[in-house]
């Protein structure tokens, strides 16, 4: 695995030479644009607005258009000389209790592996954030722009995960959402029945991309039929809306199937677990 930036964390006069590694991988399926007569794949060009002239890519430049037509050329030195120091170090500037946080903010996490010199630092603030439940809150610029970042402790690992600005989020006041509601007692304690019936330990392996493998599951059967159509297997039908007065009967019936199919599910294991005995 390659690291994306190299540089260092910093709180207080504390300075911990680190690299920063992708913690997620996302196994996109690619495609590519084809000719439906003859399947030649079609390739992209990039073409000037103003002559319909294509352009290499020695001579395309970066531009930002301040006014509506209007463009400020920008070179690589003058995105080093806004601040060069800033480009190197993941600078702490608070630490915060992390149940304070909001996890609408984090988004995107990497992983952080000490350099040369920097093990005891490390493990220093690892453990120290593992202890006192504390986020350290810093910035962080990675090529072009500038992140908010958390630093937090993950088992033997320190993770910066990006953060939105507060300015990026949304304001949630502004959706149609019910507020002056109150759903009944005993809706609230069927809910509860089966929210508690329905819960399990958290098992990361145990959530699949059903969709990706599907889409896997077509590709192969139409390599498979040398690219000829196959059956279209029938669509389920969408699940009606939820009407106020079926919510108790609605209610009630998710639970007797909630609970028969965990019951199913026991005697299964039990019924494996005889078997392998």
């Amino acid at each position: 695995m390659r690291a994306i930036w190299k540089g260092s964390i910093s709180f207080g006069l504390v300075n911990i030479p680190i690299a920063l590694y992708p913690a997620t991988r996302r196994e996109e399926l690619k495609f590519r644009l084809l000719r439906a007569k003859d399947l030649s794949p079609v390739n992209y060009k990039r073409v000037a607005e103003k002559d319909g002239k294509e352009v290499p890519w020695d001579e395309i430049v970066k531009g930002y258009e301040y006014e509506k037509g209007k463009y400020v050329l920008l070179k690589d030195e003058d995105f080093q000389r806004v601040d060069l120091e800033a480009t190197q170090t993941v600078d702490i500037q608070d630490f915060v209790d992390q149940e304070e946080i909001d996890p609408m903010f984090f988004y995107k996490p990497y992983y952080l592996e000490p350099q040369k010199g920097g093990d005891k630092a490390y493990v220093l603030l690892r453990d120290t954030l593992a202890r006192t439940g504390k986020v350290g809150i810093a910035k962080v610029v990675i090529k072009t722009r500038q992140y908010l970042a958390g630093v937090k402790a993950e088992d033997s690992v320190l993770v910066l995960e990006l953060m939105h600005f507060a300015e990026e989020l949304a304001d949630a006041d502004k959706l149609h959402v019910p507020k002056k509601i109150e759903p009944g007692k005993r809706e609230l304690d069927m809910a509860k029945a089966l929210v508690e019936s329905m819960s399990a330990k958290w098992d990361p392996k145990k959530y699949r991309d059903d969709y990706r493998e599907a889409l896997m599951e077509v590709i192969e059967e139409k390599v498979e039929a040398g690219g000829k159509e196959i059956e279209e297997k029938p669509k389920p039908k969408p699940r009606p809306s939820t009407k106020v007065i079926d919510l108790v009967s609605v209610l009630q019936e998710s639970l007797n199937k909630t609970r028969k199919t965990h019951h199913t599910r026991k005697s299964s294991a039990v019924s494996r677990h005889r078997k392998a005995a």
